[in-house]
């Protein structure tokens, strides 16, 4: 079954940088289009950026120019560089199957941007 497991997360002061990390397996990955979404504490389920199995890429305007997705097929990742990060990037951070907010995710990576 498909399985999606988020890594990366942790406590960055702003300004700072994260990169996240999602593991996939059981399906074809190389196959799926990908999104980052997030959940910031009260709101609800935001893409942030999306990657097609072409390499096309999708983001938010509040993250372009600071966040890159890519993938590594041959390692059934995928990843978000996370630059010049802002308190309203604080967020649990799932990788999706397909795109938009409505695919299977993983179990989330908490950021946390603080000072």
């Amino acid at each position: 079954q498909v399985q999606l497991v988020e890594s990366g997360g942790g406590l960055v002061q702003p300004g700072g940088s994260l990169r996240l990390s999602c593991a996939a397996s059981g399906f074809t990955f190389s196959s799926s289009g990908m999104t980052w979404v997030r959940q910031a504490p009260g709101k609800g389920l935001e893409r942030v950026s999306d990657i097609g199995s072409g390499g096309g890429t999708y983001y938010a305007p509040s993250v372009k120019g600071r966040f890159t997705i890519s993938r590594d097929n041959a390692k059934n990742t995928l990843y978000l560089q996370m630059n010049s990060l802002k308190p309203e990037d604080t967020a649990v951070y799932y990788c999706s199957k397909g795109f938009g907010i409505a695919g299977i995710r993983g179990q989330g990576t908490q950021v946390t941007v603080s000072s």
